[in-house]
């Protein structure tokens, strides 16, 4: 079996690099400008890419540091020395954004050795049930459309996955080394790095709550109610946390994440901020509803394992017999519906965007919409937590919280800012049937050939402008 998975994940690797190959060469020949915001990273890149690495160099519109340039840099200039390319073919735009495409490459083999480390092989079957994950995952349309222009979503990607793999394997200074690549490219992705750390404080809280668990009952008092389960937990976290021991532990596994805490906040010291460049259209703000928008995003995305027939069911059935609880989240839902819901001038002017036509024709059609799919928000998001109940309580609760620090800030409903935090979802559920696995692979090859058609051919013009535009994510 082990023989034959590798032949499965060496022809999907393969065949995948094939199609995005032709991809590639497709979006070359269509886009011979930089288009979007590679108006910004393109020249930059190739500023770096001539040896200009001065400050008085930097574009003050990019908001991100330079990691993807000076990866791009480090890939693309030994090309001078071994095929003897002049320096305008090494630092064009095709050369440039292939590096993204490399990255997918990374990618794919990041994912297939995640998906080993983090699901069990316990089954015959997980064999190519892993490899579809792996492939599933790596035509992800949002994440894959993105591999073919020149944006720093392929690398970020890279480096946070690197960071995760390399913290479940105990290597925790190579995972923060790696988490620091993967903040060069997007600052959000020290949240990541925090939750690398999160990672290792919830397997020994998950340690020490079997071993209390399996001690007698009374060494707690007993405690009852309908929020026993969650006060006995509570008060387990305060117990531990009281101990000296414990923490001096969790600081000696967890000291290369600290260390590059302190940096980013240095970082944000200096800098005045997080955003550096262009701050007034990156204005961080409490935007709760994005969390309904990032389970709206995993319940489409996902819909094979999230939505069936007998998961509403039993929904159905817990919020009959939770009727006072679920009603509670709903009113409170609501609430942040109504206060909290804000749209920024991108999402209003932008028509290039999906998000735009997404908001247009769906939420500023009715005032009510918003609060009609509250109902939606919520069966989502209990879809998503049933779904990782194979989890700890306690990773959990970092994954959640680690979600919530990374959408919650951001104004701008775009949905980049979803594809990390829905992978490391994806990765932590449990495998599903192979059957389930082709059929979320069939429709993300539907949505990426609508995609690519749409953005290859159906262009249009502004009126201003002669400028072609493309609608993409």
């Amino acid at each position: 079996m082990a023989q034959l998975e590798g032949y499965y994940f060496s022809a999907a690797l393969s065949c995948t690099f094939l199609v995005s190959c032709l991809l590639f060469s497709a979006f070359s020949r269509a886009l011979r400008e930089p288009y979007m915001d590679e108006i910004f990273h393109l020249p930059q890149a190739q500023r770096y890419c001539e040896g200009h690495f001065s400050l008085s160099q930097w574009d003050p519109m990019i908001t991100t540091l330079p990691g993807l340039y000076l990866v791009s840099v480090g890939v693309v200039k030994p090309a001078i020395w071994i095929f003897g390319w002049s320096e305008h073919v090494v630092c064009s735009i095709g050369m440039l954004r292939f590096v993204n495409l490399l990255f997918s490459v990374g990618n794919f083999y990041l994912l297939y050795v995640l998906f080993r480390k983090v699901q069990p092989r316990n089954k015959a079957a997980s064999s190519i049930q892993r490899v579809l994950s792996t492939l599933t995952l790596a035509v992800f349309p949002t994440l894959y459309f993105f591999n073919f222009l020149y944006y720093t979503e392929a690398g970020s990607m890279f480096f946070t996955l690197f960071a995760y793999l390399m913290c479940l394997y105990g290597n925790h200074k190579t995972s923060a080394f790696l988490g620091f690549c993967g903040f060069m490219f997007r600052q959000t992705n020290i949240i990541w790095a925090v939750f690398c750390a999160g990672n290792v404080i919830a397997r020994k809280l998950t340690e020490a709550w079997k071993t209390e668990l399996q001690k007698k009952e009374d060494r707690l008092p007993p405690i009852k109610g309908p929020f026993a389960e969650f006060r006995k937990i509570l008060q387990f976290l305060l117990a531990y946390s009281m101990s000296f021991k414990n923490l001096s532990m969790l600081l000696l596994l967890t000291w290369p994440y600290i260390l590059l805490g302190f940096l980013f906040c240095a970082f944000v010291v200096v800098n005045g901020g997080i955003v550096i460049g262009d701050r007034s259209s990156h204005e961080a703000c409490l935007h709760f509803p994005q969390l309904f928008y990032f389970v709206s995003f995993t319940l489409f995305f996902s819909f094979p394992h999230l939505l069936s027939p007998s998961k509403i069911k039993t929904f159905l059935s817990l919020v009959w017999k939770r009727r006072i609880l679920f009603f509670v989240v709903t009113l409170v839902s609501v609430f942040l519906v109504w206060k909290f819901t804000y749209a920024h001038k991108y999402l209003l002017a932008d028509n290039r965007h999906y998000t735009f036509y997404v908001w247009k024709r769906v939420f500023q059609r009715y005032e009510t919409v918003k609060y009609l799919l509250v109902p939606a928000y919520v069966f989502a998001g209990w879809s998503i937590a049933d779904s990782l109940k194979s989890k700890s309580i306690f990773w959990n609760l970092m994954f959640f919280i680690c979600l919530f620090i990374v959408v919650v800030p951001q104004k701008l409903l775009e949905f980049r800012y979803f594809i990390l935090p829905y992978v490391i979802y994806r990765l932590n559920i449990p495998l599903p049937p192979t059957s389930r696995l082709i059929c979320e692979l069939s429709c993300y090859a539907v949505v990426n050939f609508i995609t690519f058609f749409i953005f290859l051919n159906k262009t249009f013009q502004w009126p201003n402008s002669q400028d072609i535009q493309r609608f993409m994510w």
